[in-house]
């Protein structure tokens, strides 16, 4: 029996599973609740990008862009596991629902205590 090789872009799957990683990004990029450390992730993969500086040069045929596209990919799906939980959820059904962006409601954690001396 021969092997079958096929592209992996024959896979529609893949394609849109990362244009709505895309989509959930740009979303929690505007989202208060995910840290400002978080959000400079995606900016750095995107200014490795255009930066001239390349672990392989651009000038290489398809392997140059190769990498900075592995690059932007890695970047993306990191930012998308290390954001909150709840706001990767929320915005995941939002963009299902198609509903336009809006932040997170605030969950109001409140810790109630007294203060005693002595």
């Amino acid at each position: 029996m021969a092997a079958r090789s096929t592209s992996w872009l024959a896979f529609p799957g893949v394609l849109r599973g990362l244009w709505s990683d895309v989509h959930l990004t740009l979303r929690l990029m505007r989202e208060p609740v995910v840290p400002v450390y978080l959000k400079a992730l995606p900016v750095v993969a995107a200014l490795y990008v255009i930066s001239p500086l390349d672990m392989l040069p651009d000038f290489l045929p398809v392997i140059g862009q190769l990498d900075d596209l592995g690059i932007v990919i890695a970047g993306i799906k990191i930012f998308v596991r290390l954001c909150p939980a709840a706001a990767a959820t929320f915005h995941r059904k939002a963009i299902a629902q198609g509903r336009r962006f809006s932040p997170m409601a605030p969950t109001d954690d409140v810790i109630d205590a007294e203060f005693r001396r002595g």
